[in-house]
C-alpha cells in the first residue's frame, strides 16, 4: 500500500485500524516524529490513535515482526484514554530509550500548558501521537504529520484519512517535488 497518498477512504473502523498500523510501522525509522490526529469528536483519532499504540507496542510491522494479523499481545495492551491525564506514554517493542508518548490535549487551558506535560523532550526523542493539536496554538511543531479523520457523507461509519507531512517531514512525500527516491520512501 502506497502511504503518503493524498487520502485514505477506510469504510470502516477495521479498515481505520489496519491503517493505522501500517502507519505506525512507517514511523519507526523516523526517530523523533509528532503526529498530529486531527477531527472533530467521534471522528476516531482516538481509535487510530490506539491502534497505532498496540501495533508499536507489540512489534507489529518492526523487522521481522509479524505484521500481517492482529497478535494476542497487541489485543491484550490496554490504552486508555489520556482525557484526563492529558498524556500516557507507552513503550516500543524492541527499543530501550524511545517511546510513544500520546497527548490528548482537549482539556489543554492554554497553550503554555502543554511545557507542564514534558512536551520538550517528547519532541526531541519519541514518537508523539496528539489529539486536539489546535489547542497548542503557536507551538504546534513545523515538523510534523497531520492526520486528519473527516467523516464521508452518507456512509455513517467511512473515513477519509489524510496524511500530511509538513516541515522537515515533507521529504517522506513522493509526491512533493523534492522527494529523492534514492533516500527511500514511506
Amino acid at each position: 500500500m502506497a502511504f503518503f497518498r493524498h487520502s485514505h477512504l477506510c469504510e470502516d473502523e477495521a479498515a481505520t485500524i489496519a491503517l493505522a498500523r501500517d502507519f505506525s510501522a512507517r514511523l519507526l525509522p523516523l526517530g523523533a516524529v509528532c503526529v498530529c490526529l486531527q477531527g472533530t469528536l467521534g471522528m476516531g483519532k482516538s481509535v487510530f490513535a490506539r491502534a497505532a499504540i498496540r501495533a508499536l507496542s507489540a512489534g507489529i510491522g518492526a523487522a521481522g515482526a509479524d505484521s500481517g494479523s492482529d497478535s494476542g499481545a497487541q489485543a491484550q495492551i490496554d490504552v486508555p484514554s489520556p482525557t484526563f491525564t492529558l498524556v500516557q506514554s507507552y513503550a516500543i517493542a524492541g527499543e530501550k530509550e524511545r517511546e510513544i508518548w500520546h497527548f490528548d490535549l482537549y482539556r489543554l487551558e492554554s497553550p503554555d500548558d502543554v511545557f507542564d506535560l514534558s512536551w520538550e523532550d517528547a519532541l526531541a526523542d519519541h514518537i508523539m501521537l496528539v489529539e486536539w493539536p489546535e489547542r497548542l496554538g503557536a507551538y504546534m511543531p513545523r515538523n510534523r504529520i497531520d492526520v486528519v479523520i473527516e467523516a464521508v457523507d452518507n456512509v455513517p461509519k467511512a473515513r477519509r484519512i489524510t496524511i500530511t507531512p509538513h516541515g522537515t517531514m515533507t521529504c517522506l512525500d513522493p509526491t512533493n517535488t523534492d522527494f529523492d527516491p534514492d533516500k527511500g520512501r514511506l
